[in-house]
Order: structure tokens, then sequence, then C-alpha cells
């Protein structure tokens, strides 16, 4: 028994040791070089299967070869491609904020969906164990996890509308509009805060309809008044916390009413 322990213990340090994750199969890829990571892009296949997305992504294909550090299966299943210190070629040209080369600064997860399906509960669960370890063990902020078209509007529409985004953000990830925030104050530009919050404008409606797929799951390139409430939620200063009330002093009881009967 002892000596079980102990092997499973050394094969787990490996493994830490090499940069593959042990929740993950080990499927090797070529496609990648060293980077930094600190934001966490999530995408979607497009394809019939996990199995032919990963023949795509362990090979050169017609558009060039592609490749991502995780592959998530409908099932749940967690496939690994390219260790967590490496740079994999899954973002392409775009930005996120100041981060003009994304493939150097993230870590890419490919989602098994074909964009016009629902995620399943399993997959989606799956993918907030992985988050959860990612963003532990490499430190990146879990508000920093996007989606391919935040960061590439005018090429890219995955994750899509029906993705999650709230669901993740219950279990601790990304990022979400505070409901209680209210109206924005007059002369708000709601411009300046999807710049702010992280989109690039150089295709205004490209970004909104990413926003709205991400914040509202629906389509559309013109902004109302809801978006604006959300825009003025996800950019406002932080808010201070309320004061407790101040503790009575020890020892004084409050004063009771006499009761005439």
């Amino acid at each position: 028994m002892r000596l079980a322990l102990a092997a499973a213990l050394v094969a787990l340090l490996s493994s830490c040791a090499t940069g593959r994750n042990p929740l993950a199969k080990w499927e090797r890829s070529r496609n990648f070089n060293e980077r930094q990571p600190m934001l966490i892009v999530l995408h979607y296949t497009t394809e019939e299967s996990a199995e032919k997305s990963l023949h795509t992504l362990k090979t050169a294909n017609s558009k060039g070869p592609v490749g991502v550090h995780y592959l998530l299966g409908r099932d749940g299943r967690i496939y690994q491609l390219v260790k967590d210190g490496k740079r994999a070629w899954h973002a392409g040209p775009g930005r996120w904020g100041t981060i003009t080369d994304v493939n150097s600064a993230s870590i890419g997860i490919e989602i098994d969906n074909s964009g016009h399906d629902p995620f399943p509960d399993v997959q989606i669960d799956s993918l907030i164990v992985l988050l959860r370890d990612l963003t532990t063990r490499l430190r990146i902020p879990p508000t920093q996890v996007i989606g391919h078209e935040d960061m590439a509007p005018t090429r890219k529409i995955d994750p899509g509308p029906l993705f999650p985004w709230k669901r993740l953000f219950d279990a601790g990830f990304g990022v979400w509009p505070d409901e209680s925030a209210g109206d924005p104050p007059p002369g708000f530009d709601p411009w300046l805060a999807m710049q702010a919050f992280g989109y690039p404008l150089e295709d205004r409606a490209a970004a909104v309809r990413a926003f709205h797929h991400r914040f509202r799951g629906m389509d559309g390139t013109e902004l109302d008044e809801h978006d604006l409430r959300i825009l003025y939620a996800l950019t406002r200063p932080p808010q201070p916390e309320p004061a407790p009330p101040a503790a009575e002093p020890a020892g004084l009881q409050p004063q009771q009413e006499n009761i005439v009967e």
C-alpha cells in the first residue's frame, strides 16, 4: 500500500514538473512556443466531435496550424495538448485592453460545441474545475477569463450567445454587472467604458455584438439604455463597504418606558 502511494505521488510530482496537468489526458501538439500566461481565452470548436478537434489541433490544416492548451469534450473530459508554460496558437490577431499579443499572454481552452447547441452541465462543471486549477496554480486573476470574440470581435463569435457566463461568474470566474449599480451619471460615455473594460473599438458594431453575446445572450450591434447600465456597473470605481453600526457601550441597557395599567 505504501509503495503504491509513493509511486502515485512520484507520478503526480513528475507530471507537475514537466508542465503537464494531472487533471487532463496528455495529447501532445507541436503548435506552440514560449510565453507568460495572465489571461484565459475560451473558444468553441465548431467541429463534430472532440476526436476530430484533437486531430485538427495536433496537425496542420488548410488554414494553417492551430494550437490550444486544453480541449473540453462534451462529456466533460479534459485534454491537454500544449504545456501551460508554452505559447499556443489559438487567439490570432486581436487584443484585450493593453494586451496586444494575446497568444503570449494567455491560456487557450477549446470547448467541444457547434456554436448552436447549449453547453452541457457536465462540460461547464469540468470547465470550472479546470479554471479553478489554472487560476490558482498559474496565479491568473479569476476575473481574467474572456471569450475569443471579446478580443477579436471583427473575426470571431465564439463562445457565442449561448455560453453561460453568469454561471461561470457565480462559480468565481470572469465578471458580471452588479444589478444594484443603477443608472449611469450624466455625461457617461459608453465607448470609453467599453474601451476601459477591454474591448477593441476599431469596429464598434462588432464590439457591441461581442458585448451583447457575453452580457445579454443576444445579437445586436447598437447600444441601448440597458447596455449603458451594464457598462456603468462593469466600470464604476469600487464602492466602499458600509460602516458597521456603532456598538452599545458595555454595561448600559436601553431604558424601558414606564407602563401604567
